[in-house]
Formats: C-alpha cells, sequence, structure tokens
C-alpha cells in the first residue's frame, strides 16, 4: 500500500484510519478492492462485512468515510456556487490556477535544464509542488467524486 495521502499530505479520514488499522496487523483486502471500485455502498458493505474488523472499527471508518464525503460535496456546491456566478473570472478561477500553476512548473523545468547556473530555490520547487498536488486533486478529485456520486 501507498503512503501517498491526498489533500496536501494529510490524507482522508477515511484513508487515515484505514492505514492505521493495517498498521496494527488488520488483513483489510476486500476493503480495499471496493475502495478501489470507486462505489460508497461497495465501501459500506466492505466494511460490514470484514471479520478482521471489531464493530466499532467498522463503526470508525463508516463515519469517516461518510465525513470525507461530506467534504467533498460541500466543495462541490461551492464550486457550482461558483459556476452560476455572472462573474467570468469566479466561473474560470479554477481551471486559470489549474493552467497557470501548469506552465509555471513547465517552464521552471525548461529553465532549469537549459541554462547553466540557474539554480530554483528548494522551498519554491516545494511550495509549487504542494500547490499542483492540492489544485490537481481538488479539481480531478472533485470531478471524480460528483460522477461516483450520480452512477
Amino acid at each position: 500500500m501507498s503512503n501517498n495521502k491526498k489533500n496536501n499530505g494529510k490524507g482522508t479520514f477515511f484513508g487515515n484510519l484505514l492505514r492505521g488499522l493495517v498498521k496494527t496487523g488488520k488483513q483489510l483486502s476486500p476493503v480495499f478492492d471496493a475502495v478501489t471500485g470507486g462505489k460508497v455502498s461497495d465501501i459500506v458493505k466492505a466494511i460490514g462485512g470484514s471479520k478482521e474488523l471489531t464493530d466499532i472499527e467498522k463503526e470508525m471508518l463508516i463515519k469517516e468515510l461518510e465525513q470525507d464525503v461530506i467534504e467533498m460535496q460541500e466543495v462541490t456546491k461551492r464550486w457550482e456556487s461558483d459556476m452560476s456566478s455572472n462573474s467570468w473570472l469566479s466561473s474560470n478561477i479554477r481551471p486559470l490556477s489549474l493552467a497557470f500553476l501548469t506552465l509555471a512548473l513547465f517552464i521552471y523545468v525548461i529553465l532549469d535544464s537549459s541554462l547553466e547556473g540557474f539554480k530554483i530555490d528548494e522551498q519554491w520547487i516545494s511550495l509549487l509542488g504542494n500547490l499542483l498536488m492540492l489544485v490537481y486533486g481538488g479539481y480531478f478529485g472533485a470531478r471524480t467524486l460528483e460522477k461516483i456520486r450520480h452512477k
């Protein structure tokens, strides 16, 4: 299992709890299979049917999953509100941010590889990387959740 976490390293509530349970030695393959399938109802069924988890752990996992779904729904509501706005900027700020950060990264890579002596300070690289992960994760993650929710 990968240690990569979403939300700029914070991880999701559900994912953090699941990783913690795996560290204690729980074998949760059916739950992971359901998670990769992407349907919340399948994840809840897999948790409920697990023989490895105690009732308290099952309840906690389901509550954390619900919290993550609520969080993503609230983000989606904010985005829908922005999209219904009459302002061109508020309707396009996320795609513009995504394009700008991607272009900035591309320019940094080109300059760093083509100009001798050009050095970007590590703190700026780290900041740009974190921003890109946040924007890409938010932009594509929320859109994926919308599609899953409408299944």
